[in-house]
């Protein structure tokens, strides 16, 4: 596909054909993939991909727990763990302990270990250059140095015909998934990707038009327009 294409046709998918992805598919994804860009080139993530059945359950029942507590907050009409405090986050805005303790049923977490590919991304905390430390807000700047990769693990898949969605959702539940996967410490979950075979492909997305989000000169300054 042209670039343009798959970036203005790259969803998020969530229901997959029962169709398997082979391994050298998968393989084809990541080896280009890896090309993405990364501070100072450090390269600092680690895939695991989860092919075991005991393994992929355990994580979707950890997934299931951490999207209780995500969809708590989207019924109290929050943005789930949002630093709403003037960039800061001063503590959890629900219950967690009554959001993990009530179900949110919802197809992609409860069927989570049947998906085609799931690919835990691991990074080496170390290897990020976290030029926003000490900043009297949410650290954001980290992610820049794994993210990029995550995202041409997703457009990689759509040139081959593939959808799929990069989650953070499982990090709620980070000391019970490092257990299982046994990444050392110093070590943080990026991204669970899932990967498949879309029961159907979107070609059209909802995005803001560039006026809706570009300032020129200052931040209230006026659209950017060609």
């Amino acid at each position: 596909m042209e670039l343009r294409d798959v970036m203005r046709t790259t969803p998020a998918v969530r229901e997959f054909t029962d169709e398997p992805v082979s391994d050298e598919v998968l393989h084809g994804i990541l080896d280009n993939a890896r090309f993405a860009p990364s501070g100072g080139n450090r390269q600092g993530w680690q895939v695991v991909v989860l092919k075991d059945p005991a393994v992929r359950t355990r994580i979707r029942e950890l997934y299931q727990l951490a999207w209780r507590e995500y969809t708590a907050h989207v019924r109290a009409g929050l943005v789930p763990f949002a630093p709403i405090d003037d960039g800061h986050w001063s503590g959890p805005a629900v219950d967690l302990d009554e959001a993990r303790a009530t179900p949110a049923p919802m197809p992609f977490s409860d069927h989570l270990d049947q998906v085609p590919v799931l690919l835990a991304v691991i990074v080496d905390l170390s290897q990020l250059a976290v030029i926003d430390n000490g900043l009297d807000r949410q650290s954001i700047v980290g992610g820049g140095s794994v993210y990029p990769f995550c995202h041409n693990v997703m457009l990689a898949a759509r040139d081959v015909g593939l959808g799929g969605v990069m989650t953070t959702v499982l990090a709620r539940q980070e000391p019970a998934v490092q257990e299982v996967l046994g990444f050392p410490s110093g070590h943080a979950l990026a991204a669970l990707i899932a990967l498949g075979h879309p029961v159907k492909q979107l070609t059209r997305l909802r995005r803001e038009p560039v006026e809706a989000f570009t300032h020129v000169d200052t931040f209230d300054g006026p659209p950017f327009t060609a």
